[in-house]
């Protein structure tokens, strides 16, 4: 693979930005350079407009990287106008492109969402969403063909051999040696403005202007670039922020990981909450495109039960809509949402962007969908543009707070119908064949045939990724999903359990069945 191609992860460029003692680096300045020229040359083609007309956003999160990074990709897009966004979380540089106030041709969001401190990325923009997988696969294209005639043209028309990172030089100049000036944009504001609309508009309070006042709401950002949230948007507007944690951007992550799945993470939003008496707990990734909520009786809300919440809020004004979901949710998620709720599940595959897709896909062939939403805190609504943004799912669970909060009620009795598997695990198996792709499915096969054979397992259907079987072993039920990773030489296994003890039942039941594999450990 080419040194753009390896960058390449689902619909996101991600790379090493800085070498450690166990990773090398993959991704430059210059490498980001050639990848923004080329997402011009891609916007140039899809909007019928000149590149100097372009006009191409670029933001970006907290990374120690970001200032090279950014550099690098204003470089690559000095044939257009390149406006400079500034620390920004990425859902703002979708809304860039949509905003009048911006109304960008495109965007370039610089992050690598909760990834460690030494890695770097690039997501894009455009007025239909976030890039595809295939668009992204086309502007890398575009980068090694731009390179490659370059080189060729430094040579007189022979290519040396493919450049490593370190020999990769700038795309050329335009003419004048000069690039033009990179515009600074203050998106964060426009941003803001846009948020506190929505929340002044949806909690419709007696004082308008502040419709948070009396409400105690503490924020931890994780360090990253979310933190203006707690200032611009929620104090702004009457809500006491103080006890809210780690909203100075910081590159290095000094206090926990950026991830509202992370257990750690989750607990110090849970200390935050308890400590300062607060209403709610808001917690945000490093980019800010995902986040979670903890009830101020330090209830963590995340994973299945931020999905069940954000679900009852739809059900209120969007009944009998469907809620896409990926593979992982629980029996008793869809249990709540098709029977407490009385809206319909679509359990599809691990992946924000393919959760996403399907939501719009639904939409475009008539079913109504209002939220298509990942386990892991990607959560999309229709009413937005189907962006995941952290900061948007903090709004609707804010404005419902607000107005429960005027008329006596607890936001906590939305989800109070819920209720939670026993056990929850998940273990990863490593794939030591050099086709693991190959030997994944073969796995697969071999697990399905394997449980067909065991009465004590049921296949579930329908079913998007993997093998879903439901268990009823000694009195213990539940179920298990083997799939492969996305992108790695991986096979996740997620099992739960209804009762105690559960999950080992089903691991000893499995035995046979994973010792047999000998790619697998």
């Amino acid at each position: 693979m080419t040194i753009f191609k390896k960058l390449q992860n689902g619909n996101d460029v991600r790379g090493a930005a800085i070498a450690t003692q166990t990773e090398e680096r993959t991704l430059s300045p210059q490498a980001a350079a050639w990848i923004a020229r080329a997402f011009g040359l891609f916007l140039a083609d899809k909007t019928g407009k000149d590149l100097p007309t372009l006009r191409i956003g670029i933001g970006h999160d907290s990374r120690l990287t970001a200032a090279d990074l950014k550099e690098g990709a204003c470089r690559g897009l000095c044939a257009s106008q390149c406006f400079d966004c500034g620390l920004i979380t990425t859902p703002a540089m979708f809304q860039s492109v949509l905003l009048p106030e911006s109304r960008f041709d495109g965007a370039i969001m610089l992050t690598a969402s909760h990834l460690p401190y030494n890695r770097n990325g690039m997501k894009f923009f455009t007025a239909d969403g976030a890039l595809s997988h295939a668009q992204l696969d086309t502007i890398l294209e575009i980068a090694e063909k731009e390179e490659k005639a370059n080189r060729e043209k430094a040579s007189a028309g022979e290519a040396d051999k493919e450049p490593d990172l370190d020999s990769l030089s700038y795309p050329p100049l335009p003419e004048g040696d000069a690039c033009p000036p990179v515009l600074p944009f203050d998106m964060r504001a426009v941003y803001s403005t846009h948020m506190r609309t929505l929340i002044k508009e949806g909690v419709n309070a007696a004082d308008y202007d502040h419709p948070l006042k009396g409400l105690h709401l503490v924020v931890d950002a994780g360090n990253g670039s979310a933190g203006f949230f707690a200032f611009d948007i929620l104090e702004s507007l009457g809500a006491d922020i103080s006890g809210s944690r780690f909203l100075e951007p910081d590159g290095t992550f000094p206090n926990h990981v950026p991830n509202p799945e992370n257990a750690v993470a989750m607990q110090a939003i849970r200390e935050a909450v308890l400590e300062s008496h607060a209403d709610l707990g808001i917690i945000f990734d490093c980019d800010g495109d995902r986040g979670a909520v903890v009830f101020a009786d330090g209830t963590e809300v995340n994973r299945n039960t931020l999905i069940a919440l954000l679900a009852a809020i739809v059900a209120e004004s969007a009944p009998g809509s469907t809620i896409v979901t990926d593979s992982v949710t629980s029996d008793e998620l869809a249990s709540f949402l098709t029977g407490t709720l009385g809206l319909k599940h679509l359990r599809f595959k691990r992946g924000y962007k393919n959760v996403i897709d399907k939501g719009v896909a639904l939409n475009a062939s008539g079913e109504r969908c209002e939220l298509a939403i990942e386990t892991s805190g990607h959560g999309a609504f229709k009413e937005n543009h189907f962006s995941d943004d952290g900061a948007y799912i903090a709004v609707k669970i804010i404005i419902r707070l607000a107005r429960l909060k005027a008329e006596g009620k607890k936001i906590e009795d939305l989800i109070s119908g819920l209720s939670y598997p026993a056990q929850s695990q998940e273990k990863r198996f490593a794939i030591t064949r050099e086709n693991f792709a190959d030997y994944g499915k073969t796995v697969l096969a071999d697990f399905e045939a394997f449980c067909r054979q065991d009465e004590r397992f049921a296949l579930v259907t329908p079913n998007y990724e993997g093998v879903r079987v439901s268990y009823d072993i000694d009195g213990k039920q539940g179920w298990v999903l083997l799939r492969m990773s996305l992108h790695d030489p991986v096979m996740p296994f997620n099992l739960e359990a209804r009762q105690e003890g559960g999950c080992e039942a089903v691991m000893a039941a499995l035995k046979p069945f994973f010792d047999s594999c000998d790619g697998l450990k």
